[in-house]
C-alpha cells in the first residue's frame, strides 16, 4: 500500500500549501489613501479509500488483488472588503444578487402556493 500512502500525502502536502491566509485574504490595493483587502470564503475537502484481499470463494493460492481512489474539491467564494484608511476599518460585504433574486422568486411561489391551497380548501370546504 505504499502508493497510497504517497497519494495521501500528496494531496494532504497541497491542502497545505493551498490552505494560507493568502486564500482567504487578497493582496491589498491602496488607492484613495485606503486599502482595500478582499476577504473569500474557502471551504474543502477530499477523501480516499484502499483496499485488498481475494475473492471470497476463491482458492487460497490466488492472486490477491488491490484497488484505492480518491478526490477532492475546493470552493472559493468571494465574501467581502476589508476597507482600512486612516480613521478606521469597515467591512463591506459582496451581495449576491443572483441567491438574494433566487431567495425571494421561491418565497414569492411559497405565498402564492399556500394562498392556492386556503382558497381552494375554503372554496371545497364551505369555510
Amino acid at each position: 500500500m505504499p502508493a497510497v500512502q504517497e497519494v495521501i500525502k500528496t494531496v494532504t502536502d497541497s491542502v497545505k500549501e493551498a490552505a494560507t491566509v493568502n486564500a482567504v485574504f487578497g493582496e491589498a490595493r491602496v488607492m484613495n489613501n485606503r486599502a482595500l483587502i478582499p476577504v473569500a470564503m474557502v471551504c474543502g475537502g477530499f477523501g480516499a479509500g484502499a483496499g485488498e484481499g481475494v475473492m471470497p470463494g476463491g482458492e487460497e493460492s490466488a492472486e490477491s488483488g488491490s484497488g484505492g481512489g480518491g478526490g477532492g474539491g475546493f470552493n472559493v467564494r468571494p465574501l467581502a472588503v476589508l476597507e482600512v484608511t486612516d480613521t478606521g476599518t469597515k467591512f463591506i460585504p459582496i451581495l449576491d444578487v443572483t441567491k438574494i433574486a433566487l431567495a425571494t422568486l421561491g418565497f414569492l411561489l411559497g405565498a402564492l402556493w399556500i394562498m392556492a391551497k386556503s382558497k381552494h380548501h375554503k372554496h371545497h370546504h364551505g369555510i
